[in-house]
């Protein structure tokens, strides 16, 4: 088997009005259109998409309080970090440095689902 590219990523969300603010307001992420008939909302990056699956109930998962970096989370590349940390600040998102030291920083959608962005 050989693995050519990444397609996507789905991740659960409990309200959908509260996640399509922070995935493309907050996050600026561009939405696209989907066929599904269950309820979601996909974003395309590039050429990989997320996924947003509503559900009713959402378990946590964060093994690591702490270190964010730590858990499962998805990562994100981003242009500007100071321009991201303004704007998920500006957002009253949680924001968390990489205790790495490198450019990068954890924040937290609203279900908690952890998001990297790295410079």
């Amino acid at each position: 088997m050989e693995i050519t590219n990444c397609l996507h990523a789905a991740i659960i969300v409990s309200n959908l009005e509260k996640s399509q603010h922070f995935y493309s307001n907050v996050l600026g992420l561009p939405k696209i259109d989907r066929e599904l008939k269950f309820p979601g909302i996909w974003y395309q990056i590039g050429n990989f998409q997320l996924h947003l699956i509503l559900a009713a109930t959402i378990l946590p998962d964060a093994v690591d309080s702490e270190k964010w970096g730590r858990n499962r989370h998805l990562a994100f590349a981003v242009a500007n970090l100071e321009a991201a940390k303004q704007q998920l600040a500006a957002n009253n998102c949680p924001v968390q440095m990489s205790a790495s030291g490198r450019s990068a920083l954890f924040t937290q959608d609203p279900d908690g689902n952890i998001i990297e962005l790295s410079e």
